[in-house]
């Protein structure tokens, strides 16, 4: 690349020297000499841009505009059949509506991003709107979630209610008493905090209570199988470490079958695996709720400092990644 721009950088100079030649008056002559040089400068490998390793590249999981990179997965519903469109984009956000339904008839959904992230940065922002549809679960009133380390899309049965993963759960408040939000549910799932297994389904976080259909920002800090955090504001509101398949779907008591698993003994051949990396997927659970500014920053790339690409806040090395100037 910075041998082309050196040639094309020859062949404006020669450019302009032909055209001097010629009988045009000065200030056209000048015309084309400053569209040249700017044109020059532009590919210039001294002016090309170079990588800061320092730069925050974040990726933005959603476009804005469409559902394109992600896959809908409903229970009781194909792959990607998007019932009664309860996905959407909307206005710049992510919409997940229940204004096509009657009735809520256990259709738990999930809305996966196409690949999956083992050491990384989440930021959302998420909103509750109006009234639960009617059918929907006391419990799930103002209640979704974002699902981390989840398991694919495509790898869930077609009844299954929740993948398995780690929720980050969105609670919003009920106008009166104490509702904490970013809590940990557990699907599949188990956790440890301070060295101890906690066998709780779902460990509430320190937030504060967020009322009405304000927007609330959502930030997580994965670090693979190591540590999680749950940021709400700028407020760390829990951590917990070495996430683990097991503990029963929701508890020893209720088992895959309870959230109609249907491979139960695949899960139960992975009991005690640690969770290092898997999908993120946002729920739908009854209650309408939008998500805008859903980005990753990821914590793992080359590590290399003399490559191209390498950024000084990679946490984790795949230097698979790494690309070098010739």
């Amino acid at each position: 690349m910075a041998y082309l721009n050196e040639k094309l950088f020859r062949r404006v100079k020669r450019r302009l020297r032909e055209l001097s030649e010629y009988s045009l008056s000065n200030s056209a002559i000048l015309r084309l000499a400053l569209r040249y040089s700017l044109f020059a400068l532009l590919f210039h490998p001294a002016f090309a841009q170079k990588n800061d390793p320092k730069k925050e590249e974040w990726i933005k999981l959603f476009n804005g505009k469409d559902l394109t990179g992600w896959d809908i997965k409903i229970a009781g519903e194909d792959l990607n059949a998007n019932y009664k469109n309860t996905f959407r984009a909307e206005n710049g956000m992510l919409r997940i509506m229940y204004d096509q339904y009657k009735t809520f008839d256990n259709k738990y959904g999930h809305i996966y991003y196409k690949e999956p992230f083992s050491y990384y940065i989440l930021k959302f922002d998420y909103r509750f709107l109006g009234d639960q549809v009617p059918g929907g679960a006391n419990w799930n009133v103002r209640n979704s979630g974002v699902m981390i380390h989840s398991q694919s899309a495509r790898s869930l049965t077609k009844d299954q209610d929740f993948p398995i993963s780690l929720e980050i759960q969105t609670l919003g408040g009920l106008g009166k008493g104490v509702r904490h939000t970013a809590n940990l549910c557990t699907p599949g799932t188990i956790v440890e905090m301070g060295g101890k297994v906690i066998p709780d389904h779902c460990i509430d976080s320190q937030s504060k209570t967020y009322d009405g259909d304000q927007w609330v920002r959502v930030t997580a800090v994965v670090l693979g199988g190591e540590i999680i955090h749950h940021i709400i504001e700028g407020d760390t509101v829990l951590t917990y470490e070495k996430p683990k398949i097991g503990g029963g779907y929701i508890s020893k008591q209720n088992d895959f079958a309870s959230g109609h698993v249907g491979n139960p003994d695949y899960w139960l051949k992975k009991d005690n695996t640690l969770l290092t990396e898997g999908y993120i997927a946002l729920q739908s659970e009854s209650h309408a709720i939008d998500f805008r500014n859903i980005e990753v920053l990821n914590l793992k790339g080359c590590m290399n400092p003399k490559a191209s690409n390498y950024k000084a806040y990679y946490r984790v090395a795949d230097n698979s990644k790494c690309t070098f100037k010739k």
